[in-house]
């Protein structure tokens, strides 16, 4: 599996990004992707998930501010993220789980400035 995750940038708080996750070698419909985020010092948490289904979950810390979605045509995933704080800031990635291993992407950075 291959992910390839892009859309991170500066942004000053209280901003939007979306983040984009290209999925390839798989048979996307068929798979669950979730967002983590690890920001400096720190370890990579879980941030969303949609499952093959559509059906959404989020962490607290970001519920109600960031929207996961799917597009089955193009095998891609988006994280439209709003109302951005600085401890959003972190390297996003993109994860699914293959053949019972993990498959995560490059990382996109995301800095929230105060």
């Amino acid at each position: 599996v291959q992910l390839q995750a892009c859309g991170g940038g500066l942004v000053q708080s209280g901003g939007s990004l979306r983040l984009s996750c290209s999925v390839s070698r798989i048979m996307f419909s068929h798979y669950d992707i979730d967002w983590y985020r690890q920001a400096p010092d720190r370890q990579r948490e879980w941030v969303a998930t949609i499952t093959s289904s559509f059906v959404t979950n989020y962490a607290e810390s970001v519920n109600g501010r960031f929207t996961i979605s799917r597009d089955n045509y193009a095998d891609a995933v988006h994280l439209q993220m709003s109302g951005l704080k600085p401890e959003d800031t972190g390297v996003y990635y993109c994860h699914t789980v293959h053949r019972g291993r993990a498959g995560w992407g490059q990382g996109t950075l995301v800095t929230v400035s105060s």
